[in-house]
């Protein structure tokens, strides 16, 4: 399989479990038995009354840190910035309580630093929610540089999200799709560098019924991970993620990014990214990342 179908698969993966899970999005597991069953397919609706198809703020902002990348490869991290300002402006349906705050503060005294600290005390120090990992794909699909992977994607998450907790997420997330887009194994790579970020080795201890499919960060990991360890199709995981309920689009976007990447897009099923909406526009930034990365 070529780089350019595990990026491909990536972001497309994001995508399509945005799209899946939306519809599913503060639903409790027993809500989602009574009206869905087990769902399978991107029907849109749910509380933001999706079109199906239409993806949310996990997505956007995915497309966001993309851009400001592709605009400025060297130093993206303002480039990043001004992408997330930009999707701010056009007013969402759906945005995250801590990026909302931080963005928002942004525009009122052009200071990340300052933002993102705002918000961690707007929210009584709570600020180590899954906003900055449900976006950070980009950094690993893109830099060759493993230094400079793990750095920028510690600074793209320090833009809204003060607490270090969602800093290390997003690293230990990007450092396991950059194994997995050099092609390799699942597990094997969990196991590894799980070592450096011991309170996710509940994953191999926890039953399915005992995952909490919440949005502060570390949960939301545990979920994804649990969903693609215990699953052998991209399919399956991006299902099982979804169907969790809670901040089913988010946990169902960030097990995407990271199966997408190790089963490649071929995997994903035609009826899925078929009904994506924005899938021009991931087309077309996974083309000129491969690119640029193959004239590196």
């Amino acid at each position: 399989m070529d780089r350019y179908e595990r990026i491909l698969g990536g972001l497309f993966g994001v995508a399509c479990g945005d799209a899946l899970g939306g519809t599913l999005e503060f639903m409790s597991r027993d809500e989602i038995k009574r009206r869905y069953g087990y769902l399978k397919d991107i029907i849109g609706g749910g509380c933001w009354n999706l079109k199906p198809g239409e993806v949310t703020d996990d997505t956007m902002m995915t497309i966001a840190v993309a851009e400001g990348i592709l605009d400025n490869p060297e130093n993206p991290v303002e480039d990043i910035g001004k992408h997330f300002i930009k999707w701010y402006d056009s007013k969402p349906k759906d945005i995250g309580n801590i990026i909302r705050i931080a963005l928002g503060e942004y525009k009122r005294n052009s200071d990340w630093m300052k933002a993102a600290y705002y918000a961690h005390q707007a929210t009584g120090g709570k600020s180590a929610g899954n906003g900055s990992l449900m976006r950070c794909l980009p950094v690993a699909l893109y830099y060759d540089d493993f230094e400079k992977m793990l750095e920028i994607t510690a600074s793209q998450s320090m833009l809204t999200h003060y607490d270090q907790k969602s800093t290390e997420a997003c690293q230990f997330y990007n450092l396991l799709v950059y194994q997995y887009l050099n092609g390799k194994p699942k597990v094997p790579c969990i196991r590894e560098y799980i070592e450096k970020y011991p309170e996710y080795k509940l994953v191999f201890q926890l039953s399915k019924e005992e995952l909490e499919p919440t949005g502060y960060v570390v949960d939301t990991l545990i979920c994804a991970l649990w969903c693609f360890i215990n699953t052998t199709s991209f399919e399956d995981a991006v299902c099982e993620a979804a169907n969790l309920g809670g901040d089913a689009d988010t946990i169902a976007a960030i097990t995407g990014g990271m199966a997408g990447v190790y089963y490649g897009y071929d995997a994903i099923p035609e009826r899925w990214k078929d009904k994506i909406l924005v899938k021009e526009q991931l087309t077309s930034i996974a083309k000129r990342m491969y690119e640029d990365v193959r004239l590196m």
